[in-house]
């Protein structure tokens, strides 16, 4: 596999280092890792059901399934390190879909509009022959009160279909965000402190 134009000396399929496998089709996720210099050896989707179970909290759901997504794939070419994360949006206990369409959007910002929430992520890393070790970041987000207008708009553009919560905070829906606590990246979908650590812990080589 070659590296991608510009990348580092890390990003390089190199023989003397574990592999890297990003388990997550998420172009948010691999554009996070690259802002650092990283760049995964081999992209594979985890295809696993994400159903949330009766009773579960936001935080136990996000680890059982970045867990699940890291234990679902597969990897046979030379030794690698499998990377999944899973991330939720919660007001209290209540899990926000990750929206499939405008209708899910708008109930969702509905739902935040002049509150506050928590983003939380679970990131996972499976090292060859090991347990899965895992860290969770938590970020709380405060929303303005959003007028009908705003919300039908956002709802519109699209740009919320398919993100936790409804929204992407990386787009137009920041100029919704009253105030952060906690990680900027985490709400993007992968906190790069917890992340860059845990990779350091199993021996991957950081620039920082």
């Amino acid at each position: 596999m070659t590296s991608p134009k510009g990348a580092s000396p890390i990003a390089s399929n190199n023989p003397e280092r574990l592999a890297l496998v990003l388990a997550s089709e998420s172009p948010r996720r691999k554009a996070l890792l690259a802002s650092v210099g990283i760049f995964p050896d081999a992209i594979v989707p985890a295809h696993l059901d994400e159903s949330v179970l009766q009773g579960e909290s936001p935080r136990v759901y996000a680890l059982r399934v970045a867990t699940g997504k890291a234990n679902a794939v597969s990897w046979n070419e030379r030794p690698a390190l499998i990377l999944a994360a899973d991330t939720v949006v919660a007001c209290g206990r209540r899990i926000l879909p990750k929206a499939e369409n405008g209708e899910e959007v708008r109930h969702c910002l509905e739902l935040l509009s002049g509150r506050s929430h928590q983003v939380i992520t679970a990131v996972t890393v499976r090292k060859p022959d090991s347990p899965v070790i895992s860290r969770v970041a938590s970020t709380r987000v405060s929303f303005a009160r959003l007028s009908l207008q705003a919300v039908v708009s956002y709802a519109k553009s699209g740009e919320g279909i398919g993100k936790a919560g409804g929204y992407a905070i990386q787009g137009a829906a920041e100029a919704f965000v009253r105030q952060i606590n906690g990680s900027y990246s985490n709400i993007v979908g992968l906190p790069l402190f917890h992340t860059l650590n845990l990779l350091k812990g199993c021996g991957y080589p950081i620039l920082w």
